[in-house]
């Protein structure tokens, strides 16, 4: 029999938040109208969705007017990136670290990628002297939270550097990781475009944000309906879309309790674990990081055979490194970061969220330490 599952993998994606769900059944059956259309059906969809803008663009700390609703965090990245270059030519910019959202985008561009620093954050000496050799930049994307290690990125200084050397470039964060941990209108205020998924905080699936400056011009990745002042076409998702407004709203409101609430967890528990196991280290122990994602690599075990054994205990983690079809890659984060290949291949993430308790905590700790006991002693789990 399988065991009930003890859920650390919030990073991946949140389990659905009971405002969400509950903002969202109403607009599912009662109101289904497209919000583009004229009659009052449609208009009630319409100040429904027109409402959760003014919810958003408050969390965000930006206009109603700033915000586009668009299918996640991949769309997003995608449009910032490819919108810039789209619409203005030159080049685009990306530290090594990036999600691949926005690093496959910058490649396939035939953009430079920056160099980041041991933990993770982007090598500000490496990224000024690539804006200063360049007189074509037009969009610079630096993430807000690193999706594997949940280290923080200096975006006062990034900006401070791509101001200075690329005046004209837009500066997209790639702010999916944030939502739960930060606040989100500091970050706005040093950037140009932001990018949220609602599945990372509770919201639904296949529903995000991004807010663009006023004044900051990108070339649409969709076209045709003229939605969203003609910055990304397509019928509104209204409940997906009204789900991510209330998800946000809870996430801001409980924010400050469940950092401090979670931080305590993730410290007692990588603490446990690295005292117990010789063969496990902290990742970026000394950076800024968010409170709710642990990252450890354990020396001498492959971490495709750590998340077998804690799967059949009901510990869901992650390696960080999934593709989409499941299969294990390298993780291109931790090589940026200059961490060996040894060390790398037992990499694992552990990330907490709203849905966490201490006492899931204590039995996870318990569970990893004996899984990974058994694979440096028993090289192992045959």
């Amino acid at each position: 029999m399988v065991r009930p599952s003890i859920y650390l993998d919030h990073a991946a994606t949140a389990p659905l938040r009971a405002e969400a769900r509950g903002a969202m059944e109403r607009h599912g059956d009662m109101v289904f109208a497209n919000p583009s259309g004229a009659h009052r059906a449609s208009r009630e969809a319409r100040t429904a969705i027109d409402e959760a803008r003014d919810s958003v663009a408050g969390a965000i700390g930006c206009a109603p007017g700033e915000v586009v609703f668009t299918s996640g965090g991949t769309e997003g990245a995608n449009s910032a990136v490819l919108g810039a270059v789209r619409r203005h030519g030159g080049t685009a910019v990306c530290a090594a670290s990036e999600h691949h959202a926005v690093l496959h985008c910058v490649e396939h561009v035939g953009g430079e990628v920056v160099a980041v620093d041991a933990t993770g954050r982007v090598d500000l000496d490496h990224l000024s002297s690539v804006l200063a050799a360049r007189n074509d930049v037009s969009v610079v994307s630096v993430m807000a939270v690193n999706n594997e290690t949940g280290v923080v990125n200096d975006l006062a200084a990034v900006s401070q550097v791509v101001r200075q050397h690329a005046p004209g470039a837009v500066l997209h964060t790639d702010a999916v990781q944030a939502a739960c941990w930060l606040e989100l209108a500091p970050l706005w205020e040093r950037v140009d475009v932001l990018t949220l998924s609602a599945h990372k905080f509770g919201g639904p699936k296949g529903t995000g944000i991004m807010a663009v400056r006023e004044g900051v011009h990108l070339e649409p990745l969709l076209m045709g309906g003229g939605q969203e002042r003609d910055r990304r076409s397509g019928t509104h998702n209204v409940a997906g879309i009204v789900g991510t407004a209330a998800a946000l709203e809870t996430t801001v409101r409980d924010r400050a309790v469940e950092c401090a609430r979670l931080g305590a967890l993730r410290d007692e528990m990588t603490g446990r674990i690295t005292a117990a196991l010789a063969c496990a280290t902290e990742t970026a122990a000394g950076a800024p990081r968010i409170p709710g994602t642990a990252h450890l690599c354990f020396e001498g075990i492959e971490n495709e055979e750590l998340l077998y054994l804690l799967d059949l205990e009901g510990v869901c983690a992650s390696a960080a490194s999934a593709c989409a079809s499941g299969a294990m890659e390298p993780s291109h984060v931790l090589a940026a970061m200059g961490i060996p290949r040894e060390r790398v291949r037992g990499s694992l993430r552990l990330s907490l969220g709203h849905t966490t308790t201490a006492a899931e905590i204590a039995e996870a700790t318990g569970i990893i330490v004996a899984a990974a006991q058994r694979l440096a002693t028993a090289g192992g789990p045959r």
